[in-house]
């Protein structure tokens, strides 16, 4: 396994910096290495899956991408049409009245136009692609224990079992009850495996950096947000509007802040995926442009030790942030359904 995934991390490196290394030599005044632009392209959206570059016999660079659909709205008139039509942002694409460009990383209407885009980037594909592995995985795993009902689980079913039953039973049960922990498994279960797939796809050669887009986060704590709101108990909600054993006046005070608190929790849940995956790719993408910046080939071997030792890291972080992801939701959701038992007063 160690042996796969070290020679993952060398084919992911040789395609990220690829281009730049070419160009080092009889091309090196035509393109100077910029470690900002190449860490922002690497992180950022696309709307095409780019591969590698390399240069021809006549200084011309060839972009080895797979273009993906581009799919917009404007004024009620839907232009679908492939994001090679750009021709990596150097030409406009023309539909009746409406004209597009890319402008960095992003499409307008050069008439001003307002345009809804429903595309699929980069990120979106690779999220439909983890929806793929999950499914597969799983039905896998079904049919298996169908078809091994009462054996001792073996293969795919084997690596799975485990880590299901650890987060079933150390992760959601104690966090949100034994008597409605049921109704929520399926999302907290579904949403652990996909961030962590999700994760995981992001450290392969060319992947996409999915998990370290802020609109992947915001849109999966924002579900749990709102799952945690509305199974909120009548409790849950008096402890927010009338919290028991506080005075009138400070309850000025304190609706505001419980309040703002609704919205921290999920807020604390975004930022905390988005900024450790994302670091955790700029750290690595980083310590490799020394290389380049420095123009010295013997700076290959610590840099690509430590790039290793910092992968090794990474792996054990995307299971890690899933881990965590999921703790919180559960933690939010439990204490939005927790029943508390009124005793009478004791006299």
């Amino acid at each position: 396994m160690s042996r796969i995934i070290l020679n993952l991390l060398i084919i992911k490196l040789l395609l990220i910096f690829s281009p730049y290394a070419f160009s080092q030599g009889e091309h090196a005044s035509q393109q100077e290495f910029s470690a900002k632009d190449m860490i922002m392209h690497h992180i950022a959206d696309a709307y095409d899956w780019h591969f590698f570059d390399y240069h021809k016999s006549d200084s011309t660079v060839v972009h080895v991408s797979l273009p993906l659909p581009v799919i917009l709205l404007t004024e009620g008139h839907l232009d679908i049409f492939l994001s090679s039509e750009f021709h990596h942002g150097e030409h406009q694409v023309v539909r009746g009245d409406r004209v597009y460009r890319l402008v960095d990383g992003h499409i307008q209407e050069a008439n001003g136009k307002k345009v809804i885009d429903l595309s699929f980037t980069k990120n979106v594909t690779s999220m439909f692609i983890a929806c793929i592995i999950l499914v597969s995985i799983f039905l896998s795993v079904a049919k298996d224990y169908q078809q091994r009902a009462g054996q001792a689980p073996r293969g795919l079913q084997a690596f799975i079992e485990p880590i299901v039953l650890f987060i079933r039973d150390d992760v959601i049960i104690p966090n949100v009850g034994e008597k409605k922990y049921k109704i929520y498994l399926p999302y907290l279960m579904t949403l652990f495996f996909f961030i962590w797939i999700n994760n995981l796809l992001g450290l392969i050669p060319t992947g996409a950096n999915a998990s370290g887009n802020i609109a992947f986060t915001f849109t999966l704590a924002a579900f749990t947000a709102i799952i945690t709101n509305v199974s909120g108990t009548k409790d849950y909600w008096k402890h927010i509007f009338a919290m028991p054993g506080v005075p009138k006046p400070m309850l000025l005070i304190m609706i505001p802040v419980e309040l703002i608190g609704i919205l921290t929790k999920p807020f604390a849940l975004m930022i905390r995926l988005f900024a450790n995956i994302t670091a955790g790719h700029i750290v690595i993408l980083c310590l490799v442009s020394f290389i380049f910046i420095f123009k010295n080939v013997l700076l290959g071997l610590p840099v690509g030790l430590v790039v290793i030792a910092i992968t090794f890291l990474e792996l054990f972080v995307a299971a890690l942030q899933a881990y965590i992801f999921t703790l919180l939701s559960s933690l939010f959701i439990g204490l939005a359904v927790e029943e508390h038992e009124h005793h009478a007063a004791h006299h």
